[in-house]
């Protein structure tokens, strides 16, 4: 296991850093001063601006097979520019991605859902969460049912990631209640136009999802996504494509984080010394950084077996536990090495605080990543020794 990077792959991890520093840093506090104000940190065309400035440069579709226009980088490379992108909070993400389900879409859904979304045309959103089936995948209740060559759609679903501005949705249904999960869901391309309504759902934090309605929602027989009864398998296939992504992230927020802690340490002083000389404000410091290097690790750990074509979902679920919580533990530490500071909405600790809080449930609770390291474990799926055993 070697993570040298060649020197093009330095370069191109060097570029996202670029990129942060010279176009996103720069927008903090604009961002910071809308929020405070209620207002997207980033409107659509702002984003948009961003992403073809990127563009320019080549950076389109990260995990995007090269043949649809993407780049095609590796899961180790994706990681890494994952971080680069974590050091900021303004809301950026490159263009030119599409769901990895859709590449099951057939051959005429792609040229109307696929390759739009991967060009930047149309917007999706994956829609399977509940309000009563949020860990629990199998509980879902949203029904399709048959009714000649149509499907009519009846539910709701919840906290969905891009629901308000998606004009299509993959939507998940039971199409066979005796089967249910083993064979009975199935997922369908549904547009926006098709009848299914968003309400915007108010969080903590700046992440604003969306319930979707689903009343008599009539959709053709074409709109199945892969096969009648499959659903189930395409959505474990979608929640499992990239965990390491999410704490991959993380390591750039915490860098930041910790630089941040480190300088204002160097410069505060309290009775004379600087508080970089009380041993609480060193082990907080030197806390933080062991599990930031624990945590990133673990991330390219993940990644790399994901690159090897190995099973990584445990790695995956181990890399999200892990970055979940102490990523939560290290910008607390640092809020509290800040002092009053830190709880104002000046500074950016207090945005981090409420953004990284998410990471310990969506994309599968701390609980549920304990509930398959610890299955894996115990039934003897994974050795103890891990990977390299």
């Amino acid at each position: 296991m070697d993570f040298s990077l060649s020197t093009e792959e330095r370069e191109v991890r060097d570029w996202v850093r670029t990129f942060v520093q010279r176009e996103l840093i720069p927008l903090e506090q604009e961002v910071l001063r809308r929020e405070r104000a209620h207002q997207p940190g980033l409107t659509g065309e702002e984003l948009k601006d961003l992403q073809l400035k990127a563009k320019e440069s080549g950076f389109w579709g990260v995990l995007t097979p090269e043949e649809y226009g993407g780049m095609g980088l590796s899961a180790v490379m994706a990681a890494l520019l994952e971080a680069e992108l974590g050091r900021t909070f303004v809301p950026f993400r490159f263009g030119g991605a599409a769901d990895n389900i859709l590449f099951h879409a057939n051959e005429e859904q792609k040229q109307t859902y696929l390759l739009p979304t991967i060009s930047g045309e149309r917007k999706s959103c994956f829609a399977i969460t509940e309000p009563g089936a949020g860990s629990d995948a199998k509980a879902i209740r949203t029904t399709a049912r048959k009714d000649g060559t149509d499907w009519v759609i009846n539910g709701e679903k919840t906290f969905i990631t891009g629901g308000n501005e998606a004009d299509f949705t993959m939507v998940f249904a039971i199409t066979d209640p005796e089967k249910g999960a083993n064979g009975g869901v199935t997922c369908f391309l549904v547009d926006r136009e098709a009848g299914w309504k968003s309400e915007y759902i108010d969080t903590m934090g700046e992440w604003g999802p969306a319930s979707l309605i689903f009343q008599d929602v009539r959709v053709p027989e074409t709109q199945i996504l892969g096969e009648e009864g499959r659903g189930f398998e395409l959505a474990m296939q979608w929640i499992g494509q990239g965990r390491y992504l999410l704490p991959a992230r993380a390591i750039g927020s915490c860098e930041r984080l910790i630089s941040m802690a480190i300088e204002h340490a160097n410069t505060r002083e309290t009775f004379g010394q600087k508080i970089a000389e009380r041993q609480a404000i060193q082990w907080m410091i030197a806390d933080s950084g062991v599990e930031l290097e624990a945590l990133r690790w673990l991330v390219l750990n993940a990644a790399w077996q994901v690159d090897q074509g190995m099973d990584s979902r445990h790695a995956q679920s181990m890399a999200k536990l892990y970055g979940g919580q102490k990523a939560n533990e290290i910008v607390d530490r640092v809020l509290q090495i800040h002092g009053g500071m830190g709880y104002t909405r000046e500074l950016p600790v207090e945005r981090w605080y409420r953004e990284l809080r998410l990471l310990r449930i969506y994309e599968g609770t701390d609980e549920i990543q304990r509930r398959t390291i610890a299955r894996n474990l115990l039934k003897g799926h994974v050795k103890v020794g891990g990977a390299l055993g």
